[in-house]
Formats: C-alpha cells, structure tokens, sequence
C-alpha cells in the first residue's frame, strides 16, 4: 500500500542531494524514500562517508535537497521559502546534538526557554513555566536556576533535551546523543527519550555509531554511499 505523505511526519520520497555543478557536480544522496510515522523510534545508522550528516541536514530544513520530495507533517517543504522553513524548523522540529551548545552564561531555565523567546520576541511568565515543566520532567528540578557551566555532562544533555521539546515538536532529530557522555549518563539520557516518545508519542530519529544504542529502538534505518540498503522493524535488546 502506498504511503500518505500526509500521515506521516516525515516523508521523503526520490530525495537527492548534489553538491558542484556540470562536470564537477557531486551526488551525496541517490533518490532516498523514508516515511516515519507519529511516535516512532528509529535509529539511523551507517559508515562515516555514508551521507548522514547530509541527510540529518536536509530532514532538519538546514538545507535543501536538490530533488524529491520532503514533507514534515504533512507540509511541503519545497513550497516554503527560507521565512516558511524558518517558521516550520523552530515549530515542528527539536534538535539534540553531540554537543550540546547551551549558553554558559544562561541558567538551565533560561536555556530552555530560548526557543520560545526567539518565537514570540519577548519573555514572559508562561515561557518560563513551561522551561520549568520540562525541566522537573527530565529530573533537573533542583538545578533550574544553575547555570549551564555548572552542570555536568549529562545533566547538560538533560537541559539540551528539556529545550528540543519547549516547543512541543513532532519530530525530535537526535545527531548522537550520548556521544560525549560515559556509559551511566549515555544510558540515563537515552532512557529520558525513550521516556519522552513513549509518553507524548513524539517521533525520533536518531542518528548514531553506538549499535548498543540501536538495537534499542524500534526500527533500523541503514545508509551506505548515499543509499537506503535496510530499513527494517527492531525488537529493542
């Protein structure tokens, strides 16, 4: 049966990325088809050199593919310009990275209201109670008002993680996540998305090298050279 773009969160349909033009032009990405539907969690896995980076760029709407299609939340991104993929990264699209690039100077509170400052243009009481929320969710509560740099490595990803949801998105894209903690933290913030997709049904894509992180989600996306060569459903170990 064939797929709805409209049902899914993500949908790509013949993407294609090229670099150069003309005799020099480069394809990264050759006509990939992937479509995640609400609260799935599946990790994307492949060599370094396999166009991952590339591909996490273009779902994230940092970039544009050069063919195809993509859709977030049933949304062409191709119509938008850059003002309507602006609007629809910071509203549908949370990010955590490998580095959790936090403000040091800002307070875990303030960090995680950020997007939600740069949305409305100026601060207010909810924001902060919603930064609040968050944070009692993903077990900072007693560090709310620390600032970033006085938080440990986890805990920082925990902030990281409060902020990618402050705007409720429906897709989270996770470039691994647990790369810079050792095994006791990686392990604690992979179970706080586990937690997140479980209870608010929010889509994650999860980009890592770790297969022990892998095998525990729920689907396996594998790119090599560009190409899709194994999408298939996963028993979490």
């Amino acid at each position: 049966m064939a797929k709805n773009p409209n049902d899914s969160v993500l949908h790509l349909a013949g993407i294609r990325k090229s670099y150069g033009s003309g005799a020099l032009e480069s394809e990264i990405l050759h006509g990939l088809d992937l479509h995640l539907q609400r609260g799935e969690f599946a990790a994307l896995i492949g060599p370094s050199g396999s166009g991952k980076s590339t591909l996490l760029n273009l779902i994230g709407l940092l970039d544009r593919p050069s063919g195809g299609e993509l859709r977030i939340d049933g949304e062409d991104t191709g119509r938008l310009d850059d003002t309507g993929l602006t609007r629809l990264r910071g509203q549908r699209i949370g990010f955590v990275f490998q580095h959790h690039h936090l403000i040091p100077a800002f307070t875990a509170e303030e960090n995680v209201a950020m997007p939600l400052l740069i949305a409305r243009g100026r601060p207010d009481a909810a924001m902060f109670e919603r930064a609040g929320h968050l944070l009692d969710q993903v077990g900072l509560n007693d560090r709310k008002q620390h600032l970033a740099n006085q938080l440990s490595g986890g805990q920082q990803q925990r902030v990281a993680i409060a902020r990618a949801l402050v705007m409720n998105p429906s897709l989270v894209l996770a470039d691994e996540p647990t790369g810079n903690l050792d095994t006791h933290s990686a392990d604690e913030v992979f179970k706080l998305l586990r937690e997140v997709n479980r209870q608010q049904n929010t889509t994650f894509l999860i980009v890592t090298h770790d297969p022990r992180l892998a095998a525990r989600c729920d689907r396996i996306v594998e790119l090599v050279d560009g190409r899709i060569v194994a999408d298939r459903a996963h028993a979490p170990a």
